[in-house]
């Protein structure tokens, strides 16, 4: 008998000996009491053996017969000798009619000492891949998502760039995100510092790689602002599967982590412009630290060439066609082209429209950059700020404070260019608004909705523009556009006439 049902027949001789009840015996067996009793009665009807279970010494209905197992050892000894044993299951099925997998093969065959021809290769013990020889051939960037002023302020991202060579880290910011518009500041503070690296390793970020499909983006997918930027620096993109791929960058962010957060609480650093400027002092004293000399002592940088303009590489570029009017529209915003000396008109051509990271707009054709301004605005904008349509301090108030409860990522993308603190700030108090007790009052998706619908209207666009950047229909624009107040939804009307407020309906 094993271990378990010897126990199990001392339990019941106490139960039987009256010693022990046998709720309390279920729990000592670890069963439940009605399987208690089921074990002792079977215990009193056939004995000890009853505690055995039932299928012992008895062959598995799926198990290989002996005379298969025999035709196997015989095959793989004679006529398939030398065949690994992915090899010899293939062969066994579609010659000898035995249909057995190569897990089972390969047990048979082991216990028959029989062992597979294929020499597998033992598993690799893990070696410290080797630096690259040069500095500047290699640099690992990363972003690191910290709490770095502890709970002194808001949080914010560490972009970090490191040279594998040297383990210097070339250059360092705070951002209040991972995006793209940081790492070209990264990227631009490490060239006018140190050069153009031969080629960054990275992760599969959405920056550097479109690995996902959103339903807005249709198939083929063009490569993001970051790739085409460094194909125009002739720089080679590594990406990583693992973070160990990447561990220089890696360990350098965990050793920011313990290192920089002391340091930024001993400067009281509230803000991430405090926290910036404490890192310019910081990184020059960790570099001396611990940077290591590289294998060979002349690097690898290649130097940017004066006469180009590395702002006009690190920048987001669009393509737009220039309507009748010679103006061209990015972001909400539309901008209206002068004529030169060189060509008095451009409309109908396809122009490029760069937007550095300081929100500063140019358009070049052929390689020449148009002088523009900001268009004027279009008659409804000029009447809705002598109408009723006036931009009133509430009004100005409510797009300050505009929240993001419930947008896509998408639509607050779109909502970006209109004004920069449109996608931040606190939400508006519902109480100042107050409705009759038989309206309900909008959801917070509803309620940015319809703060988006009021700032766009007063900056001019029309109700088709906004309810294509919003991803709404018209009709709900329409509506949000005619409510010079804040909204409630109607409750619906019930068969009988009364009103309903459980079923409201959505006004989108």
């Amino acid at each position: 008998m094993k271990q378990l049902e010897q126990t199990r027949l001392h339990v019941l001789n106490t139960v039987l000996e009256h010693q022990l009840p046998v709720a309390l015996a279920a729990e000592v067996m670890g069963v439940t009491e009605r399987h208690a009793w089921r074990i002792l009665a079977a215990y009193r009807r056939e004995g000890a053996a009853a505690l055995a279970h039932g299928n012992r010494s008895r062959k598995p209905h799926n198990a290989v017969s002996d005379v298969e197992v025999d035709s196997v050892v015989k095959l793989a000894s004679t006529d398939y000798a030398g065949a690994n044993h992915t090899h010899l299951s293939e062969l066994l099925r579609e010659r000898e009619d035995i249909d057995l997998s190569r897990q089972t093969v390969h047990r048979i065959l082991t216990k028959a000492g029989i062992p597979s021809p294929r020499r597998r290769r033992p598993p690799q013990h893990r070696v410290r891949r080797q630096r690259m020889p040069q500095a500047g051939m290699l640099v690992q960037i990363d972003g690191s998502h910290h709490p770095w002023l502890e709970d002194r302020g808001p949080r914010f991202v560490l972009l970090l760039a490191v040279d594998d060579a040297t383990g210097i880290v070339t250059n360092a910011v705070f951002r209040p995100e991972e995006d793209t518009c940081g790492y070209f500041i990264l990227l631009r503070g490490l060239i006018e510092r140190w050069g153009v690296p031969l080629a960054l390793y990275s992760d599969r970020h959405g920056a550097f790689k479109f690995s996902g499909r959103p339903g807005h983006i249709q198939p083929p997918v063009k490569a993001t602002h970051f790739s085409r930027a460094m194909v125009e620096l002739g720089v080679r993109q590594i990406f990583a599967r693992s973070p160990q791929a990447k561990g220089r960058v890696e360990r350098m962010a965990g050793s920011f982590q313990g290192r920089l957060v002391t340091e930024l609480r001993l400067a009281g650093a509230e803000s991430i412009d405090e926290a910036n400027a404490i890192l310019k002092d910081f990184v020059p004293r960790y570099n001396a630290q611990f940077a290591v000399p590289a294998e060979l002592a002349k690097p690898a940088y290649r130097a940017w060439d004066e006469h180009r303009h590395l702002d006009e590489v690190l920048c987001f570029k669009s393509l737009r066609r220039v309507d009748r009017d010679n103006t061209v529209k990015h972001q909400w915003r539309t901008l209206q082209l002068l004529p030169s000396m060189e060509r008095p008109s451009y409309a109908g051509v396809q122009v490029e429209v760069l937007e550095h990271t300081d929100a500063h707009l140019q358009v070049r054709y052929e390689g020449d950059i148009i002088p523009h301004r900001y268009a004027p605005p279009r008659p409804g904008v000029l009447r809705a700020t002598t109408g009723a349509l006036a931009p009133t301090p509430e009004m100005a108030r409510i797009v300050r404070r505009l929240g993001n409860h419930g947008l896509s990522q998408h639509q607050l993308r779109r909502m970006a260019g209109l004004d920069p603190d449109t996608t931040r700030g606190d939400s508006v108090n519902d109480d100042e608004h107050p409705q009759p007790q038989e309206r309900r009052e909008l959801t917070p998706r509803q309620l940015a909705l319809w703060k988006a619908v009021q700032h766009a209207k007063i900056q001019g666009f029309s109700l088709r523009e906004i309810a294509r950047q919003l991803g709404i229909s018209r009709n709900t624009v329409r509506k949000y556009a005619r409510a010079l107040t804040q909204p409630t939804n109607r409750p619906a009307r019930r068969q009988d006439g009364r009103r309903s407020e459980l079923a409201a309906s959505r006004p989108d």
